[in-house]
């Protein structure tokens, strides 16, 4: 199970609870690469230099600057940036609802799973769920992710509470600039040829519907290299070291002990 995200509350009017909040996704089983130098084989390490000296700067010496002209900044400390925190940095407060399917998927940035962060909160964090479930609702917010104020919208989901953050309106190109030069009518004589079409191919959703063949190919890459590249040579073990633990071995040891058994029995 995934670490939380962020620790916070969750806040409608006067009823408050903690909650956690984790990633809905995972990119932790993408295959990753890192960069080597092809002729060592070594790995390349990146690092932060002073433009103008190009010598390294260590991470205590990094801060953040805000270009007001060319080679000037203003600097601001850590310190600084934290002291403009807002309140949504720790509270989701659900300032009103909206009905559930009426925002459009394009708004939806990021999901993240919301739970109670303990079991005395779990009371409260139920009855709003529940309320929202009962409604038909959708609770919409803010919250500081990432230094930046986010609106964000509470979807009820089982025993828990989905958080999407939202694309802020600006970054939404308006569909009509691309959409009002196409046809709004269909042929009438291929609309029925579609659909019986369309039924023809509907099933279930799936998660492997989504499956990534690239990724799937990478790593039949790589484990083709794995089994071209010769094995490790190994050391002959010297006088006096323990030899080494086999398991075939231990298995010989037993059939040998079970023939030995079966003699015995003979015998007698």
């Amino acid at each position: 199970m995934a670490r939380p995200y962020w620790k916070g509350y969750l806040k409608l009017s006067l009823v408050t609870c903690p909650v956690e909040m984790m990633p809905a996704t995972s990119e932790s089983e993408k295959v990753r690469f890192h960069t080597i130098n092809e002729k060592t084989g070594n790995r390349v390490m990146s690092q932060y230099v002073d433009s103008v000296t190009g010598k390294p700067v260590r991470d205590d010496k990094q801060g953040k600057g805000y270009a007001r002209g060319e080679s000037d900044y203003v600097v601001l400390t850590e310190d600084e940036i934290d002291a403009v925190a807002l309140d949504t940095v720790k509270t989701i407060d659900i300032s009103q609802f909206v009905p559930a399917d009426s925002i459009p998927w394009i708004y939806l940035e990021k999901p993240h799973f919301l739970t109670p962060g303990d079991k005395v909160g779990d009371e409260a964090f139920s009855v709003i769920r529940e309320a929202m479930k009962a409604s038909d609702v959708v609770g919409v917010s803010k919250l500081v992710v990432g230094r930046r104020e986010r609106a964000v919208v509470l979807e009820p989901r089982d025993n828990g509470i989905v958080l999407w953050t939202l694309r802020f309106g600006d970054e939404v190109r308006p569909e009509n600039d691309y959409f009002e030069d196409i046809d709004d009518e269909a042929d009438d004589d291929a609309l029925p040829l579609v659909r019986k079409l369309i039924k023809q191919k509907t099933k279930a959703w799936s998660p492997k519907l989504v499956s990534d063949p690239i990724q799937d190919a990478l790593l039949a890459l790589i484990d083709e290299k794995k089994r071209s590249l010769k094995p490790e040579r190994k050391t002959k073990a010297k006088k006096g070291d323990a030899a080494p633990s086999n398991v075939v071995n231990i298995m010989d040891v037993l059939r040998k002990s079970l023939e030995l058994d079966q003699k015995k029995k003979k015998a007698s």
